[in-house]
């Protein structure tokens, strides 16, 4: 079975991807006139625990783990 994923799914992979994976000490923003699926990934990744902002801001201890998987994957596919 194949499974289908949002493009949004896809957008939240690359903003996560964006964070700093050394250190829980840096964020990002999300500034008010960014894409606006930027803006609905940042707002889907802090409703889901993984960031301290809705704008951005810095990784929560499951966003950490989460962005540490992240470049794993992403290292191992290129």
């Amino acid at each position: 079975m194949i499974k289908n994923y949002s493009d949004t799914l896809f957008d939240e992979m690359k903003l996560l991807a964006k964070f700093p994976e050394k250190s829980q000490l840096e964020g990002i923003k999300i500034h008010h006139d960014a894409s606006p699926s930027i803006i609905t990934a940042a707002k889907s990744l802090f409703d889901k625990g993984l960031i301290t902002q809705t704008d951005g801001g810095y990784l929560t201890d499951s966003g950490f783990e989460t962005v540490d998987h992240l470049h794993r994957v992403l290292a191992t596919l290129s």
